[in-house]
């Protein structure tokens, strides 16, 4: 991918540059160091400070003072010759420990293969954000003609298929304060939800096992969802399939069967 393209793409879907839809205070370099993990994580290659600059929206300097720092600190590697940083395997260990036999045995990572490959979809591995489903994982349609999922992307709860099937497993009352949470944030000229609605919507999720939802964040995109099997740090994962509408419409039955053996088949 151009790096031009990958640009609009972030920035269409305020992957990098979420700073705005931080209610929480956060460090500013602290989040620039996260930023810029992700952004290699999408990457795949190494960069020069230029880049990252530019992708991640920061000024230069305060880009290159980071990436120097995190080359002291062992999380990146700086070629003298190409002027080019790129993560260490050190960032790679991270988070090892965590879900260890799911992620160091590949179950999750050949889960979404399989589903990518009998599918021909976009398949993404969501997980709650405080009001937030965020996309931890992607992997993206082989198809010319296709929604780009861009991994870290977050989408409302309340108003997405990875959050309704999130919202699912939760109390109705928990549900309740997210949805006048995310009114409040909204503001009185945002768009607001309406509980009633809403609690119909994760009621037909609960009964279905699975939501789908289309138009909502995307025009003519989609997302079937269903949740995952508790994992053992009891965190609440989704398995999303992405796509055009219509394509999601026509082939629901064949999509949800194919979910349905792939999860038995991998986390059962």
């Amino acid at each position: 991918m151009r790096v031009s393209q990958l640009s609009r793409s972030l920035g269409e879907t305020n992957v990098i540059s979420s700073d705005e839809h931080e209610s929480d205070p956060v460090v500013k370099s602290a989040g620039r160091v996260l930023k810029i993990l992700e952004l290699f994580d999408i990457l795949r290659r190494e960069a020069p400070v230029s880049e990252v600059s530019s992708l991640l929206h920061m000024p230069q300097s305060s880009t290159s003072i980071l990436l120097r720092s995190m080359v002291v600190l062992g999380y990146l590697q700086f070629n003298p010759e190409s002027r080019m940083f790129k993560p260490t395997t050190r960032v790679a260990l991270l988070g090892s420990w965590i879900n260890g036999p799911m992620i160091s045995d590949g179950r999750l990572m050949q889960l979404m293969e399989r589903i990518n490959a009998r599918t021909s979809m976009s398949v993404v591995l969501a997980a709650r954000n405080r009001v937030w489903s965020e996309y931890i994982h992607v992997v993206q349609s082989p198809n010319p003609v296709r929604l780009f999922m861009v991994k870290g992307s977050r989408r409302p709860l309340v108003r997405s298929g990875t959050g309704l099937a999130l919202l699912a497993g939760l109390s109705d009352p928990e549900i309740k304060r997210i949805v006048i949470r995310t009114n409040d944030e909204a503001g009185r000229n945002g768009q607001q939800v309406g509980i009633s609605t809403l609690m119909e919507q994760v009621v037909q999720t609960r009964q279905n096992g699975w939501a789908f939802t289309f138009d909502t964040i995307t025009k003519g995109g989609g997302m079937i969802a269903m949740r995952l099997p508790m994992l053992e740090n009891n965190e609440e994962l989704v398995l999303g399939l992405a796509g055009r509408t219509q394509q999601l419409k026509d082939n629901l039955e064949e999509y949800l069967t194919v979910m349905r053996e792939e999860i038995a088949r991998k986390l059962a």
